[in-house]
């Protein structure tokens, strides 16, 4: 029993990945199909608030009472930046590029952070020490395969499967042309783009739930908040509302995917992992879902990866290990120093004594 307790979180983990590979896939298909990506997260973040809304009611109606106008205002902000203004472009990037680069992509976000929290003066690299060459080497790593990802496509590894699932447009994977080349570098950057601003919004919230450790109510009004958000941008997007309707087909499969399963299932997982290995333990996992996306999106979408979206893919995981390495080798080396300024403190008051 004890050794399947011990499994239970790296179980967890593959799951957490298959999930976001799951999204990345349909997301595309949907994409592929025609539906508005405004739309899209306008339908997505609205299933999140209808499944996180009645729950956070039922659960938390106590404690509303305690949001200050501030930290309304607070989480407004931040559900435009994390959640509507991000997933807005990360999907129109989706749509220029395609499931593997996004996965791929997805491994930049710890090194993104990581930036971030430097210019924020909430990390520091010691260049002399190892842990700061690894975390600066992820950085390189990390803007290497960003370039890789942009300029590079390389010959065409052939589908795992011809016969797809979720039949979509050949010319939507030909990057080749000048004009659909230049799109997808665009996308490639756009995507970068989403994940500096996913980046500033963990930041943020990691601040904003040390003042209101609600994670529930913090949750749910970002997804009110962005649904809102997500109408008044979707609207001017598309003003043809004959192109809202939804029909029984990917489309709608995927928004409910996403809505439900995305942000409902994989959420509450992602919190269980993390409170019993950690964050990091959760990051290490992340090129997972880039080896379950490049084999999805080829057997159901029948995407041409291109051998620049997997060179490019591993010089992200590569800088995505370096930077999570330095930062455990500098977690060891400040609890040995801590240690000995302990001892040194207990052997003083010993003289004293």
């Amino acid at each position: 029993m004890l050794g399947m307790e011990a499994k239970k979180p790296y179980l967890i983990a593959i799951i957490i990945q298959l999930i976001y590979a799951g999204m990345f896939v349909v997301s595309k298909a949907a994409f592929d199909h025609g539906i508005n990506t405004f739309v899209f997260i306008f339908y997505r973040m609205a299933a999140a608030s209808l499944l996180l809304l009645p729950v956070a009611i039922i659960l938390q109606r106590k404690n509303v009472r305690s949001m200050s106008l501030v930290l309304l205002l607070k989480l407004f902000f931040y559900a435009l930046i994390g959640n509507t203004f991000s997933l807005n472009l990360y999907n129109v990037s989706m749509k220029w590029t395609s499931a593997t680069v996004a996965s791929a992509s997805s491994n930049s976000m710890p090194v993104i952070t990581f930036c971030l929290a430097l210019l924020l003066r909430m990390e520091a690299v010691k260049l002399r020490s190892r842990s700061g060459v690894a975390k600066l080497a992820g950085v390189a790593l990390c803007l290497a395969g960003v370039f890789v990802l942009a300029f590079y496509a390389g010959p065409a590894l052939s589908p795992v499967n011809r016969h797809r699932a979720f039949a979509v447009a050949q010319a939507s994977n030909n990057n080749h042309h000048p004009s659909s080349r230049m799109t997808w570098v665009k996308g490639t950057f756009f995507m970068v783009l989403a994940n500096v601003t996913w980046a500033l919004w963990i930041v943020l919230q990691s601040a904003l739930l040390k003042e209101y450790p609600n994670k529930m109510l913090v949750t749910v009004t970002q997804c009110v908040f962005s649904t809102m958000q997500s109408f008044v941008v979707a609207v001017v997007a598309e003003r043809d509302f004959s192109k809202w309707k939804l029909r029984f087909d990917i489309s709608l499969l995927a928004i409910i995917y996403t809505g439900f399963v995305v942000t409902g299932v994989s959420y509450y997982l992602q919190a269980w992992c993390m409170e019993m290995k950690g964050p990091v333990f959760l990051a290490m996992s992340n090129p997972l879902c880039f080896i379950f996306t490049i084999f999805c999106s080829s057997f159901f979408l029948g995407e041409i990866v291109h051998l620049g979206s997997i060179l490019g893919g591993a010089l992200l995981v590569a800088g995505l290990y370096s930077v999570l390495w330095g930062k455990s080798k500098e977690t060891m080396e400040s609890e040995g120093t801590e240690e000995q300024k302990d001892a040194a403190k207990a052997s003083s008051m010993l003289e004293q004594a």
